[in-house]
């Protein structure tokens, strides 16, 4: 009993601690939606403990999580979410990154949504050197919406 216990409980600070860390890598898990009575959509997100912001969204109805990058000039998409989003690969050409230049084949994002934000028709790149499962929201998604920062907080708003 004494081992049942104590496996047990291990179970239980495992997940408890797993799910706190993920919190605090990605605070914005469900993002803080509103709509305001003339129609803005506004989201807030929360900045996490490296100060980035984070959010969970959707790329042509795949669950991704987006790292806000306002110094990317397209969104910048790893193979493997690209292939998973079906993303048709166009043209390669060479991108400058903070890991040098690189080689990205342009694609274009049906529907990209953060919270009640949904974006139609974004360019971007699939970068196959890129590793992981997070992407580069750059400014050829975020040019659409509004977003200011406040404290620890930034707020999305797109105008109807």
């Amino acid at each position: 009993m004494l081992i049942a216990s104590f496996t047990l409980g291990l179970i239980a600070l495992t997940v408890f601690f797993d799910d706190w860390l993920g919190n605090q890598a990605n605070p914005n898990r469900n993002p803080d939606s509103s709509i305001s009575n003339t129609g803005i959509r506004e989201v807030a997100l929360e900045r996490n403990r490296q100060g980035h912001y984070v959010a969970d969204g959707q790329i042509n109805g795949i669950p991704v999580t987006f790292l806000l990058d306002t110094g990317a000039t397209d969104v910048a998409i790893p193979s493997g979410i690209a292939e998973e989003a079906n993303l048709v690969r166009g043209y390669a050409h060479q991108a400058s990154t903070a890991n040098g230049v690189v080689t990205v084949f342009s694609t274009e994002i049906d529907e990209l949504r953060i919270g009640n934000i949904a974006l139609y028709d974004i360019d971007a790149s699939v970068t196959p050197s890129m590793l992981g499962n997070t992407i580069l929201l750059g400014m050829s998604a975020l040019r659409q919406v509004e977003f200011t920062q406040s404290g620890s907080t930034l707020t999305l708003r797109q105008l109807p």
